[in-house]
């Protein structure tokens, strides 16, 4: 069976825009959650991560040569965020575009923004559609294939990279092209206010005084391939070893409160992997910081036997942005794994789930050769996916 090396990543968030920028920044214990006054999005200011929006129209003009779209072809907010993190992967490693490339796309909402009117006359109603805007991005690359998307809540950054590896792996394609992208729009901040889960302040993953979630937006793309070879030379070679998906059907938005659902996920993406818990070196977490999903992770992890490994958050840096956290958290799994460096959980202070875990209270050195990312979302979803390093030689 192939392997699916990761050859290249890439990310722009709130913190900066390129992995590079975002890792010294997460290194430092610098957070991109703030306070956001946009009455555009809400009526009332709220704790959140967005993107800089000169910078990213900058960034994304920057890149107009490889647009096959032409230079009159007008892009989304969302459109902008997903190429321009593709195109820091291109820079470093250029992806080929023919049939033997699947080109896969997650997200939550997409172009969601354009349900309002003016928006909605301007770009047409199949803009506002995930396979349009999936589409648009194929169009611009050039892609033979066509544009898949995932679109499963939370999760659906870890699931997509999943598939990918699955079809490399099962010699379907050879290559494997993954972006993940959200946007802070009123439909979003609206649905989260309705449901009481946002918090006032920077939020507080697995700590007692936690209260809620900060909405964040971001985009991540990650290319894998069957051939090592496209890996620059004397660069670590990490495979996506592992993964799996499972459905606890416990609630439309509220996680299992017994943790079995994402027991489940885990326990699967380590047989596939061939490892067994006492392998994993770390646990890049959901960590939401609501009641209800960090007590549910606590206890799948326990199930696990995961409860002494190193773990953290990353929602109190980037805010929680949705259908790209998992494929956003993932590469920054890798990069910790080439730093050697673990990062702390940030807004972690006292202990606040009902069983133990090892949270990452400093930032420091860590031997990594095993990282486990783990995802939850509403409607019962949850996923995991493991990256190995490889041995030399």
């Amino acid at each position: 069976m192939n392997r699916a090396y990761v050859v290249s990543s890439a990310m722009i968030s709130s913190l900066g825009f390129g992995s590079q920028k975002n890792m010294e920044a997460l290194y430092h214990g610098r957070s991109g959650v703030d306070r956001i006054d946009d009455k555009q999005l809400y009526p009332q200011s709220f704790m959140g991560a967005r993107l800089d929006t000169k910078k990213l129209n900058a960034c994304f003009d920057n890149n107009h040569h490889l647009n096959r779209l032409g230079e009159s072809f007008e892009f989304t907010r969302f459109e902008k965020m997903a190429i321009t993190a593709m195109a820091g992967v291109y820079r470093n490693n250029e992806f080929p575009v023919d049939k033997d490339t699947i080109f896969i796309l997650s997200t939550t909402k997409g172009n969601i923004d354009l349900l309002k009117l003016d928006l909605f006359e301007k770009y047409g109603k199949e803009r506002s559609m995930l396979w349009k805007a999936a589409d648009i991005i194929r169009q611009y690359w050039g892609f033979e294939n066509k544009a898949q998307v995932l679109s499963n809540a939370c999760v659906s950054g870890v699931e997509a990279l999943h598939i990918a590896s699955q079809m490399i792996k099962q010699g379907l394609y050879k290559h494997a092209v993954v972006v993940g992208a959200d946007i802070l729009s009123e439909f979003v901040v609206s649905g989260f206010m309705s449901f009481q889960s946002l918090s006032s302040n920077r939020c507080q993953p697995y700590d007692e005084k936690r209260d809620g979630l900060n909405l964040g937006e971001a985009a991540a793309c990650i290319f894998l391939s069957s051939d090592d070879s496209l890996i620059k030379e004397n660069h670590l070679r990490i495979v996506v070893s592992g993964g799996a998906s499972s459905n606890d059907a416990n609630h439309i938005s509220g996680p299992s409160r017994t943790g079995d659902g994402q027991f489940f996920a885990i326990s699967s993406a380590l047989k596939e992997a061939g490892l067994k818990n006492s392998d994993i070196d770390f646990v890049s977490a959901h960590g939401t910081a609501t009641a209800y999903n960090d007590e549910m992770e606590c206890k799948a992890l326990n199930l696990a036997g995961l409860q002494d490994v190193p773990l953290h958050s990353l929602k109190a840096y980037l805010g929680h942005t949705l259908g790209a956290a998992g494929l956003i958290e993932s590469v920054i799994c890798i990069h910790s794994i080439i730093d050697q460096k673990m990062i702390r959980s940030l807004g972690y202070n006292t202990h606040g789930v009902s069983m133990p875990l090892n949270i990452a209270e400093e930032t420091r050195p860590w031997p990594l050769v095993n990282i486990l990312k783990t995802a939850s979302g509403f409607g019962g979803s949850n996923a995991a996916v493991i990256f190995t390093k490889l041995k030399k030689g």
